[in-house]
């Protein structure tokens, strides 16, 4: 009986660890994302940003960006983004997890922004992505779009 359950608890100990595994990102998957063009609504306008190719560095995902305002041209601005993610962060990600995310933005004439926003896994390589950029202590402006990853399966 004893024998029994030793062998059933390490069968399970096993399952489990072959399962976690399986959702554990491999090496060079998560290196780089692509954002999908967003736009969000501003008092009598909007503001439209792209993205190329986020590349990650360490914890840290770059990449640069550019804001087109409409009407309001004289506020369109380009830009870096430096977004963290943790690499637990992107295991539970890959468990299908939700995330949060910080980051900051800094436009080619040296203005601060400070970014964070939320992740919702669809799968394991994709999903729906929240993002504030913080224009003001008053102003902030809400994205919603996609993100996938392109990185080597």
């Amino acid at each position: 009986m004893w024998l029994r359950l030793r062998l059933l608890a390490l069968l399970a100990g096993l399952l489990a660890g072959s399962l976690h595994a399986a959702t554990d990102p491999k090496p060079g998957f998560y290196d780089r994302v692509d954002i999908a063009p967003t736009q969000t609504s501003i008092y009598i306008g909007s503001v439209s940003m792209t993205m190329p190719t986020f590349e990650r560095k360490g914890i840290v995902y770059e990449a640069g960006y550019t804001a087109k305002v409409f009407p309001y041209f004289f506020y369109s601005e380009h830009g870096q983004l430096f977004i963290e993610v943790s690499d637990e962060a992107l295991h539970r990600l890959a468990r299908g997890e939700s995330i949060e995310f910080t980051g900051r933005g800094v436009s080619r004439g040296g203005t601060i922004r400070h970014v964070e926003g939320r992740a919702v896994p669809a799968n394991a390589t994709s999903g729906k992505i929240k993002v504030r950029v913080f224009v003001s202590r008053k102003i902030q402006l809400i994205f919603n779009t996609t993100y996938t990853f392109v990185g080597a399966p």
